[in-house]
């Protein structure tokens, strides 16, 4: 709908597509860099800070030479983590955990043979049990050095891994990184980045558009994301070109983006 009323080729805002910031560029190239010598990486913030972008870079990146296996169920036990990388190495496996583990070093070292990089991504890794993660961490030392283990998750996971028991896990990280939240220049230019990427123009939204959406935002990139989406479909009702306050406000009469003190008037 926005696309066709706007006369777009692209879709806007889409994550699958992302354009990095120059903070998520940073961290993209330092992640490569870890990739040709083996590493364990951590990158942290908040929910909607941007994790998922620099994560949909690094799968989009050279597909081809660097191979990036990513694990998104990250409740499952270590067998069904096994089972996971199995699938995305291509291995029809049944067995024990023992027999998933040396297929698996196989098709790592099988992968360096052939002069490409394994970058394995676990994402929401917060949510794994240490002791799966130590299982995973010990499993990747035998693979070959050109790879980089990385680990996206909310703070709390170097909370865990601050504890004393979890200490072999902590001091085999070669790279950690808080995404944070962004400043309000950020997020203006993250907003124009996105609409050059689109080929629309930036009189697309107005000036005033842009300072609510910023204002709403409070530095959180999904946030803002979302909001200019929506903002954008409620301009398409309205059957304009221009999104303005009055679509931008529309949508921030809606529940999920109200305070509680709000909801409590409704």
């Amino acid at each position: 709908m926005i696309r066709s009323h706007f006369g777009l080729e692209l879709n806007p805002f889409d994550e699958q597509n992302p354009a990095l910031l120059a903070h998520q560029q940073e961290i993209f190239e330092t992640i490569k860099v870890h990739a040709h010598q083996g590493g364990l990486c951590v990158i942290m913030g908040e929910p909607g800070t941007g994790k998922t972008v620099i994560k949909q870079a690094i799968i989009n990146h050279d597909p081809k030479r660097m191979i990036t296996p990513a694990i998104a169920r990250t409740l499952h036990t270590y067998s069904n983590t096994l089972l996971i990388l199995c699938e995305c190495f291509g291995i029809d496996v049944k067995g024990r955990d023992t027999l998933r583990e040396k297929l698996l070093i196989e098709a790592g070292w099988k992968i360096n043979a052939d002069g490409k990089m394994l970058v394995p991504i676990i994402d929401d890794a917060h949510l794994m049990d240490v002791e799966c993660l130590r299982k995973l961490r010990l499993l990747f030392e035998d693979f070959p050095k050109n790879h980089n283990l990385v680990l996206i998750a909310q703070a709390g996971l170097m909370h865990k891994l601050r504890l004393t028991v979890n200490e072999d896990i902590r001091s085999r990280i070669t790279y950690s990184v808080k995404v944070p939240r962004l400043g309000p220049e950020d997020i203006t230019a993250f907003i124009y980045t996105q609409l050059d990427h689109i080929k629309l123009g930036h009189n697309a939204f107005s000036d005033a558009a842009i300072e609510v959406i910023v204002r709403a935002s409070e530095g959180i990139l999904r946030r803002t994301r979302n909001l200019c989406i929506s903002a954008m479909l409620e301009t398409v009702r309205d059957r304009k070109q221009v999104v303005d306050t009055q679509q931008v406000n529309r949508v921030l009469m809606q529940p999920h983006w109200r305070k509680d003190h709000d909801l409590e008037t409704l």
